[in-house]
């Protein structure tokens, strides 16, 4: 698993990703890598949904699992419930899934 994004970790119950979330933005997209000022880099999204009960955590889902192929049950939000920082659990980890992280890592 050596061929991850900087964005993601792998865990014994999946893949971590560190995100940088733009709640009511003009579209819904995924940016690419941002390198953050304390040298951590996180993948970049955006989504038109308003950051109000969940909507835009919800909205964050169904995009990148739409992105990674994978169901919306297959993730979940481990930190940063209403913050723009967060932290995803894609559970199970497979060798086509780090190569889709990898073509979102741009």
């Amino acid at each position: 698993m050596s061929d991850l994004p900087g964005f993601a970790r792998p865990t014994e119950a999946g893949l971590i990703l560190h995100l940088r979330v733009t709640p009511n933005a003009g579209r819904d997209a995924i940016e690419g890598i941002e390198s953050r000022d304390d040298g951590t880099s996180v993948l970049r999204v955006r989504v038109r949904a308003v950051p109000d009960k969940g909507k835009a955590n919800a909205a964050v889902i169904a995009l990148l699992a739409k992105a990674l192929g994978v169901p919306k049950s297959a993730l979940g939000v481990v930190s940063g419930e209403t913050s723009r920082l967060k932290t995803l659990l894609v559970a199970p980890s497979t060798p086509d899934l780090v190569t889709r992280l990898a073509a979102l890592a741009g």
